[in-house]
C-alpha cells in the first residue's frame, strides 16, 4: 500500500473554508463568467443587459441604453419597473441590496417575478457587483431615485433616496477589477454585434449604445427591429441569393407557457446556418428545441412533395440533411423554467420543448408551403438536388476511403507522421508547399509532430458540394490523415491529432490559403473547431540582428520597438557599423546566395547604427533550425486557436469572402482597403 501523508486526525473542520456572500465569486470567477479574459470582461455587460431584456420580455420595458465611459466603467440603464427597494422578510435588509450582494438571488425564483428570464439561475447582477472594483446601483420608482454604491461587491451605505424621479426604471453602473481581469478594454464591435442580436431577439424594444470613452466619441447605435427574428433572417442573407422570397414565420404560445418563434428561409447556398435560442440565450449545442424544428420541418417537406408528385412512390424520403441545405433559420423559445447545461447555457435540455416546436412548425410550414406555391416549388426544387448530390457525395467519399484501404494507403504517401500514437500529444502541421514541408520535416521533433505539405490552393469549398471537395487531391489527403471522416460519417472520437496547426507563409497567397483551410473547417469539419483542435502557427516577419545580437520579430510595431533597443545595446557596447562587416565577411566565405540563409538580409543604418533585416515572405527563407526555434518548439513557439465567438457573424465574413456574389465582396475590400497597412507582399 501506498504511504500516508498525514493521519486523518490531521484533516478535521478547521481546513474546511467556508467562503461568505459573493467572496466565492472572487476566488473562483470562471465558474460564473466563464474565464478571466476577454470574455469574461464582456459577460459583466451581457449579465447586466439580460436582466433590462428580462424586462423588456415580461412587457416591462421598451429601452435599453448602455454607455461605455471613461476609465473603463460601464453604465446599463433601462425603462422597467425599477428593482424593489423595500425590506426583504428573509435577509432583512433592502431588496436591491438583496439582488446585489447575495447569490441565487432575484425575481427569477418562484411565482410573481418574470414569466420568462435568461438569467435562469439569478447570479447574474450579483456577479458583476462582486467582480467590479466599484459599482453604483439606481433606481427609479416611487418618485424617488434610490442608490446604493459598492467595493468588490461590499455596501458602502445602505439604500438611500437621492432626488426625485419621473417614471421607473434601474440603471446599473459598474468598474471591472484590475485584480480579476487581464484585459480591460472593451471591444466596441463585439458589443454592437451582440446587442443588435439582443435587439432582434426581442421584438420591439429600442436599444441605444453611446461610445464615450474619449473625447471622439462614436456616434450612438440605435437597434430596433419591428419584425423581431424575421427581420434577423433577412439580415443573415442580405448577401446570398435567396430561393423563396417570402420569409416564413411563425410566433405561437402552447401548452406549459412555452413561446415557439421560427423565421426561415432558403438561398443558394450549400451550408446550413440554423441559430437556436432559449430565453435569448445562444444554445450553441442546440438542444431539444434543434430536434424538434429538424423533426418537423422533414416531416412538412416530405408530405408536400409527396402530396405534389415531387416524390414519386419508388423514391426514397428526403433525409433531415437534405431539407437543411441552403437553409436560414432562427428558433427561439421562451418557456418559464428553462433547464441549461451549466451556467454557460450551450444546450437545451427541457424535454417538453420538442414536441412544441415540432407541433407548431409542422403546421404552420405545412400551412406556408400550400398556401405559396411558388415559394413551395423553389424549395422542394432545392432539396431534391441536395437528395441527388448527396448520394453522389456518398460514392465519392465511400470511394476516397475504399481507395486508401485497396492500397494500403491507411494514410496519404506525402504525410510525414509522428511515432507516437497518443492523439492527446499528437499534432499536425498544415504546411504551404513542399519547400516549407521539406523545412519543416527537417525541423520537426518527429516523436509528436506531423507534417502534411498542400500543394496550391485547395478547392474553395463554399461554392461546392462534397462530392467536388472530395475529387480535390488535397482535402482528401487531409481528411484521411485526420482520421476522423466528414459529413454524416464525420466522428470527433477518431481524430488522429489533438492540434491541428494551418501555418502558412506571411504573404497574400499564403492568407488566401489559410483563409481557404478555415471555410474547409469552418464549413465541413466544425467540430474540431468548436472543440479547440485547430490552431494557426505564428511564423516571425522578420530577423533583425546587431553584431551578434539577433532577434525574431512577430509584427511591424514589435519591429520599431526592437530596433530601439537594439540602437542602445549596439552605442553600450560599441558596435556601430559591425553589421555590414558581418555580411561582408559571409559573402567572401560562402558567396551572397549564403547571405539569406544565416539570417542576414538588408542592411539598414539607423541612427548610426546599422541593422540586419531579413523579411520573411516564406516558410522556406527559413532553415530547419529557425523554423523549429521560431514557429515549432512547444518552449518557443506563438499559435492562435481559432474560436467562434459570433456563430452569425463568422457566417456572414466567410459568405462575403468566399461566396459566388462578387458585390459584397468588392463593398467589404473598397470599406477595408485603408486598414491594410503592409502591401509589400
Amino acid at each position: 500500500m501506498p504511504k500516508i501523508a498525514a493521519k486523518s486526525s490531521d484533516y478535521d473542520a478547521s481546513k474546511i473554508t467556508v467562503l461568505e456572500g459573493l467572496e466565492p465569486v472572487r476566488k473562483r470567477p470562471g465558474m460564473y463568467i466563464g474565464n478571466t479574459a476577454k470574455e469574461g470582461l464582456h459577460h459583466l455587460i451581457w449579465e447586466a443587459v439580460d436582466n433590462s431584456i428580462d424586462e423588456a420580455m415580461a412587457g416591462f420595458c421598451t429601452e435599453v441604453e448602455i454607455k461605455l465611459l471613461p476609465e473603463g466603467k460601464v453604465s446599463v440603464a433601462d425603462n422597467g419597473r425599477g428593482i424593489p427597494i423595500d425590506i426583504h422578510k428573509v435577509t432583512k435588509v433592502s431588496a436591491l441590496e438583496t439582488v446585489m450582494t447575495k447569490l441565487h438571488a432575484g425575481g427569477k425564483f418562484g411565482e410573481g417575478g418574470y414569466k420568462v428570464s435568461g438569467g435562469l439561475h439569478g447570479v447574474g447582477i450579483s456577479v458583476v457587483n462582486a467582480l467590479s472594483i466599484w459599482m453604483r446601483s439606481e433606481v427609479m420608482r416611487e418618485g424617488r431615485v434610490w442608490i446604493q454604491e459598492y467595493k468588490r461587491g461590499k455596501p458602502q451605505f445602505k439604500v438611500k433616496p437621492e432626488g426625485k424621479s419621473v417614471g421607473t426604471g434601474t440603471k446599473q453602473i459598474f468598474q471591472p477589477d484590475s485584480e480579476i481581469f487581464s484585459v480591460l478594454e472593451f471591444d466596441w464591435n463585439l458589443i454592437l454585434d451582440h446587442l443588435r442580436q439582443q435587439a432582434y431577439l426581442t421584438k420591439g424594444i429600442k436599444i441605444r449604445v453611446v461610445d464615450e470613452r474619449n473625447k471622439a466619441a462614436v456616434n450612438p447605435y440605435i437597434f430596433y427591429f419591428e419584425g423581431g427574428i424575421e427581420s434577423y433572417v433577412k439580415h443573415l442573407n442580405h448577401n446570398s441569393e435567396v430561393r423563396q422570397e417570402k420569409v416564413f414565420y411563425v410566433c405561437k404560445e402552447v401548452e406549459n407557457d412555452i413561446q415557439v418563434e421560427v423565421a426561415l428561409q432558403y438561398t443558394g447556398e450549400y451550408r446550413e446556418a440554423v441559430y437556436t435560442y432559449a430565453n435569448n440565450i445562444f444554445t450553441l449545442e442546440g438542444g431539444m428545441h434543434l430536434l424538434g424544428f429538424r423533426s418537423a420541418l422533414t416531416r412538412a417537406v416530405n408530405a408536400y412533395a409527396r402530396k405534389n408528385n415531387f416524390l414519386k412512390e419508388k423514391d426514397d424520403n428526403l433525409t433531415s440533411e437534405d431539407t437543411r441545405e441552403g437553409l436560414t433559420a432562427v428558433v427561439s423559445i421562451k418557456l418559464k423554467e428553462p433547464q441549461f447545461e451549466g451556467q454557460t447555457k450551450a444546450k437545451l435540455g427541457n424535454a417538453e420543448v420538442r414536441p412544441a416546436v415540432e407541433g407548431v412548425v409542422s403546421d404552420y410550414f405545412a400551412a406556408f408551403l400550400e398556401e405559396n406555391p411558388r415559394e413551395a416549388k423553389e424549395i422542394i426544387g432545392k432539396v431534391v438536388l441536395a437528395a441527388q448530390a448527396r448520394l453522389a457525395a456518398k460514392t465519392a467519399r465511400e470511394s476516397v476511403l475504399r481507395k486508401g484501404a485497396l492500397e494500403g494507403l491507411t494514410l496519404p504517401g506525402k504525410l510525414a507522421d509522428c511515432s507516437s500514437r497518443n492523439p492527446s500529444e499528437c499534432e499536425l502541421f498544415l504546411v504551404e508547399g513542399d519547400s516549407a514541408g521539406g523545412s519543416a520535416k527537417q525541423g520537426r521533433d518527429r516523436r509528436f509532430q506531423a507534417i502534411l505539405p498542400l500543394r496550391g490552393k485547395i478547392l474553395n469549398v463554399e461554392k461546392a458540394r462534397l462530392d467536388r471537395m472530395l475529387a480535390n487531391n488535397e482535402i482528401k489527403s487531409l481528411i484521411i490523415a485526420l482520421g476522423t471522416n466528414i459529413g454524416e460519417m464525420f466522428k470527433i472520437d477518431d481524430l488522429r491529432y489533438d492540434r491541428i496547426v494551418i501555418m502558412t507563409d506571411a504573404d497574400v497567397d499564403g492568407a488566401h490559403i489559410r483563409t481557404l483551410l478555415l471555410t474547409l473547417f469552418y464549413r465541413y469539419l466544425p467540430e474540431i473547431i468548436h472543440q479547440g483542435h485547430l490552431y494557426i502557427a505564428q511564423p516571425p516577419l522578420y530577423r533583425l540582428q546587431v553584431g551578434k545580437e539577433a532577434r525574431y520579430i512577430y509584427s511591424d510595431h514589435e519591429l520599431e520597438k526592437n530596433k530601439e533597443e537594439l540602437m542602445k545595446i549596439a552605442k553600450d557596447k560599441g558596435l556601430a557599423k559591425v553589421a555590414a562587416k558581418e555580411k561582408e565577411k559571409i559573402v567572401e566565405e560562402g558567396g551572397e546566395e549564403n547571405v539569406d540563409q544565416q539570417g542576414v538580409g538588408e542592411v539598414t543604418e539607423v541612427g548610426g547604427i546599422k541593422f540586419n533585416i531579413q523579411r520573411y515572405k516564406g516558410l522556406g527563407e527559413m532553415n530547419p533550425p529557425q523554423l523549429w526555434e521560431t514557429t515549432m518548439s512547444p518552449a518557443t513557439r506563438i499559435m492562435k486557436q481559432v474560436t467562434v465567438e459570433d456563430a452569425a457573424k463568422v457566417d456572414e465574413v466567410f459568405d462575403i469572402l468566399m461566396g459566388s456574389e462578387v458585390g459584397p465582396r468588392k463593398h467589404f475590400i473598397q470599406s477595408n482597403a485603408k486598414n491594410v497597412k503592409n502591401l509589400d507582399f
